[in-house]
């Protein structure tokens, strides 16, 4: 099976806690992203070679979607049995990944997010991860 498909994302359980961002999967495993979120408006650049993953929740802030982008790791299978969707972007590329929410691949590996809450009509985070360490953001109206 290939692991380089665009894949849907499912409504996940989320979990918002003051340590951290809880997501509970279809095949309910858990998985917490660590610390307060760093607020951020506008656009989010993300260092090269990141792994990028964006959750935007509902107004109840219990359940929410979460992308993957650009991950090549994940089969597609894997993904599916999870929830979690993936979206593949070729350098310049970008995306609508849920209304409100736009990511764009810039040169270098990077990745460019922009999102209004308002618009995705609940709270947006993105977690920016590799082997060494995890940052975590929340967009927030300006």
């Amino acid at each position: 099976m290939s692991a380089r498909n665009d894949i849907a994302p499912s409504t996940l359980g989320v979990e918002l806690h003051d340590y951290g961002v809880e997501v509970e999967y279809l095949d309910n495993r858990t998985t917490v992203y660590r610390g307060v979120p760093e607020a951020v408006t506008g656009t989010l650049a993300t260092a090269p070679g990141k792994e990028v993953h964006v959750l935007v929740t509902d107004p109840t802030e219990t359940e929410g979607v979460m992308m993957y982008v650009n991950d090549l790791t994940s089969h597609d299978d894997v993904l599916e049995s999870s929830g979690v969707g993936r979206v593949i972007l070729g350098e310049d590329d970008e995306e609508e990944l849920f209304p409100g929410v736009l990511v764009r691949r810039v040169p270098g590996h990077r990745f460019e997010i922009e999102a209004d809450p308002e618009v995705a009509r609940g709270r947006v985070f993105v977690f920016v991860e590799d082997d060494w360490g995890e940052d975590s953001y929340e967009f927030v109206a300006e």
